[in-house]
């Protein structure tokens, strides 16, 4: 099987899952798709990867220069660690427009629903190198106020751009050179709402990054889409559930074929040691922020798979021992 199709299917496999989301977007501008189990589904083209519910939609365009990177990562959560799949492409072909001032594009003809594609795109001017942050709107008061404010930064103090987006709530748009994901439903003004939504932090903006320094993305590549299959120990919401052992094994396969080779590497020596019963302070622990980083989460789901273990508690005197004069920086979720 190519690599193409086998991306096709397992993209195909995750759209269809509830219990799995998806994003585009960068660091400090993102749209995250997730969905209920048993939401209707108001538009489902398998063949297109788009799919779409009353509160969002997402469609995947797959490049023959995709490159999937499947990682694990820290959480500040005690005993617990996060992980994805982002599908990086070259620089060269990843690039956004980077437009630094509210532009109006016209209709929006790639919408993924036919009634929104006289809709007006609006680029909100973010500047991003991976994605194009956009809203559609066809209200006639947020195009006037819109228009208005075009060729200005929407985070200018005397422009009214950003807070009247804010009141009126349109749709979210947020492009990549793999896909798009679309929010309909409304901005949450004092918490993340339930399902599709969107962030726009412009302290996080100003880094100019692309992702999290916790995501390994290869250099000379940019991520355009990310996949977050089911986390073992916390649900779509984020709150705490039993640890699943068959969506730990399902993401284990996916890390095994998509990877880095230091992050298989370092996971499969810790394991081997742990069960040849080696003495934890015989192991050498690696000297690079990935590899603690992999030993670390390594840990955490060994006390999930194998928490009967009795030399696991010396394991993490070990680890933390050997680890603490590191500063990881750790996510917040």
């Amino acid at each position: 099987m190519s690599q193409a199709t086998d991306l096709q299917r397992l993209l195909c496999d995750h759209l269809h899952d509830p219990d799995s989301s998806f994003s585009i977007g960068s660091f400090g501008a993102i749209a995250e798709f997730h969905r209920k189990t048993g939401e209707p589904l108001v538009l489902d083209d398998p063949a297109r990867l788009m799919i779409a519910t009353s509160r969002g939609a997402f469609r995947i365009d797959l490049d023959v220069g995709v490159t999937p990177l499947a990682y694990e990562t820290l959480s500040g959560r005690r005993g617990c660690w996060q992980h994805g799949i982002v599908f990086c492409l070259p620089k060269r072909l990843a690039k956004s427009h980077r437009r630094t001032a509210l532009t109006e594009l016209g209709p929006d003809d790639g919408a993924v629903r036919k009634e929104d594609r006289g809709g007006v795109l609006f680029d909100m001017g973010l500047g991003a190198r991976n994605v194009d942050f956009c809203i559609r709107t066809s209200d006639p008061s947020l195009l006037s106020i819109l228009r208005d404010c075009t060729g200005r930064s929407v985070f200018d103090a005397g422009s009214p751009a950003m807070g009247a987006i804010i009141e009126a709530s349109p749709h979210r748009v947020a492009l990549s050179k793999l896909g798009r994901a679309e929010v309909y439903q409304a901005i949450g003004r004092t918490e993340t709402p339930e399902g599709p939504h969107t962030h726009v932090l412009p302290k996080l903006l100003k880094n100019g990054r692309t992702h999290s320094a916790n995501i390994p993305v290869p250099r000379g590549s940019l991520p355009c889409l990310s996949l977050y299959p089911a986390n073992p120990l916390v649900d779509s919401l984020g709150r705490a559930k039993p640890f699943d052992l068959e969506a730990h094994t399902h993401f284990q396969s996916l890390l095994a074929r998509w990877g880095l080779p230091e992050h298989r590497a370092e996971k499969a020596r810790f394991l081997a040691a742990l069960r040849r019963g080696d003495e934890p302070a015989s192991y050498l622990c690696p000297d690079t922020r990935l590899g603690r980083t992999v030993l670390r989460v390594a840990l955490r789901q060994a006390q999930q798979v194998d928490a009967a273990n009795p030399t696991l508690a010396a394991w993490n005197r070990h680890i933390d021992a050997s680890t603490h004069q590191h500063a990881e920086t750790l996510p917040t979720t």
